[in-house]
């Protein structure tokens, strides 16, 4: 699987369980069980999210970026992926796409790199790996900064050079699109929707997302 795999969901959003929009800049995190769906929404394009994953059966089997490239033998995420913790036990499944490309390698920003790639006066900008702290502290998830982890950038474009490096190209999603997700085991989703303001991923203009989540049929 090397190229975008294009599939609509068949899913409707009356018969959903839960459906919120999430402003740029703010945090969600939720726990997922076997069978549901969640579907993640960008609403206006282009918009970064980025995401954690943990099997709550072993909160320390974390989603393992390199394990689920190296088991799919694709760097990028799209319909028919399937997202695996370190262990390798399957997690979750992108059963629909509408963008194609998923980023696995740029992680999440911080006050440390937005320092090193912008400038040292960006440190005191918000950024995801804050609103990942202050997620974990504000929940009873038993989670801690020690477990924070690899994380997903659903709708970064982030290209790889002939030279083996990253690019933070202009994002390849549009107003509506969307990636759905079914759970395989019970997992936690921790989501920063992301505040970056110095790269083109999301045309340096954050905006919010829409989430929202189907009990099995």
């Amino acid at each position: 699987m090397h190229g975008f795999i294009r599939k609509e969901s068949d899913l409707k959003i009356e018969d959903a369980i839960y459906d919120e929009v999430i402003d740029a800049g703010k945090g969600w995190m939720r726990v997922l069980y076997p069978g549901q769906s969640l579907r993640i929404i960008d609403l206006e394009g282009n918009q970064a999210v980025d995401t954690l994953f943990y099997d709550m059966t072993n909160p320390e089997d974390h989603y393992g970026a390199v394990t689920t490239i190296v088991m799919q033998k694709n760097i990028y995420l799209t319909t028919g992926s399937i997202l695996r913790t370190e262990s390798g036990k399957p997690l979750l499944e992108i059963t629909a796409d509408m963008t194609g490309r998923h980023d696995t390698l740029g992680g999440a920003c911080s006050s440390q790199s937005n320092t090193v790639r912008y400038g040292h006066e960006k440190m005191y900008m918000h950024n995801c790996r804050d609103t990942f702290m202050l997620l974990l502290a504000n929940s009873n998830s038993g989670l801690t900064k020690r477990d924070l982890a690899p994380n997903v950038n659903f709708f970064m474009n982030v290209p790889v050079t002939k030279a083996g490096g990253l690019k933070f190209d202009d994002g390849v999603s549009a107003p509506g699109n969307y990636v759905e997700l079914k759970a395989l085991e019970q997992t936690m989703v921790m989501i920063s929707n992301c505040p970056q303001l110095n790269n083109p991923c999301n045309a340096y203009n954050p905006t919010p997302i829409r989430l929202v989540i189907w009990d099995p049929a």
